[in-house]
């Protein structure tokens, strides 16, 4: 065990230059525990923003750019069943609904009647679902690479469901083992497009020491498939109720594998958005943290030449 927290502690050292240092926190909630990474800000007063990320990522996705924007207190979640945070129940849910009452839960934990939503690809579909489910607690929201959640087309509904109840019953393979944190932070940079230095404190927070190695702390039922989405419709007319002020984060190089449907049509739906491409793939903020801190601190300081309105 020390060994191996002496690697840990070594390849992050080497990794990662952020100044800023998270401090852990953990909430409970009715599913059991959330892990958090807390950024306070250095003045008093300052923005609040809760931040939520990407499908199989972790809070330690935000720690560059929380190094970046030192004027804002940062609280990021490690959702349910990533990174720290305990796993669902056996027959608990990971639909992105699920998530929210987990979100109800944090801050009235930390007693911030409202905050800024930030959120990344899976986690900026759920800041939009809870900004349309609870507007009274959402200030401005913040979605990179992402503008509410993946729809599916009615005439695939019968068949996802299909899929969905199958796949539960199926045997699901084994964790893969990694003989050093390095060779996972290889593995995870080529798959995402970074530098493993870039992206070393995310893959640490996400491994578990077992045995012989490490293994990807996740839980494995984060891969089943989704069993009911909601159609294009569906989340467009979500879209319409969100009234705050939106910042979208658009990567210029978008990842292939990620549907780009209808991006146009559900930017119209938000009456106050922005749209601003950056260079960078879809973990624009972890590759390239400065520039979308200078993009989020124009938007929170309200200027309107962030972005460009979404209906120009």
């Amino acid at each position: 065990m020390a060994e191996a927290e002496a690697e840990r502690g070594a390849w992050s050292a080497a990794a990662t230059q952020a100044s800023r240092t998270g401090e852990e926190r953990r909430f409970q909630v009715s599913t059991g525990t959330l892990a958090a990474l807390h950024f306070p800000a250095v003045h008093a007063g300052a923005p609040r923003v809760l931040a939520l990320h990407g499908w199989l990522d972790n809070a330690a996705s935000f720690t560059a750019l929380a190094d970046a924007l030192p004027e804002v207190e940062l609280l990021a979640l490690d959702l349910a069943g990533h990174g720290r945070s305990a796993w669902r129940p056996a027959a608990g849910s990971y639909a992105l609904v699920d998530h929210l009452p987990d979100l109800q839960d944090a801050l009235d934990a930390l007693d911030w009647p409202s905050a800024i939503l930030l959120g990344h690809s899976m986690g900026a579909a759920i800041a939009c679902l809870f900004a349309a489910a609870a507007p009274e607690r959402v200030e401005r929201l913040i979605c990179i690479d992402a503008l509410g959640p993946l729809s599916l087309d009615e005439a695939e509904v019968a068949a996802r469901l299909r899929r969905a109840l199958s796949a539960r019953r199926e045997p699901r393979p084994r964790r893969r083992l990694f003989a050093r944190i390095e060779d996972a932070c290889r593995q995870r940079a080529d798959l995402n497009g970074l530098s493993p230095q870039a992206i070393a404190p995310m893959v640490e927070r996400g491994l578990s020491e077992t045995e012989g190695g490490w293994i990807w702390s996740a839980d494995p039922r984060l891969q089943l498939p989704s069993a009911m989405p909601m159609s294009e419709i569906q989340v467009q007319q979500l879209l319409r109720a969100l009234a705050m002020p939106v910042l979208v984060l658009a990567a210029e190089q978008p990842d292939p594998r990620l549907p780009r449907l209808h991006v146009q049509a559900r930017l119209a739906c938000v009456p106050r958005a922005q749209l601003l491409r950056l260079p960078g793939g879809h973990h624009l903020h972890i590759a390239e943290p400065q520039q979308a801190a200078v993009a989020i601190r124009q938007f929170l300081e309200g200027q309107d030449d962030a972005g460009s309105p979404a209906n120009a």
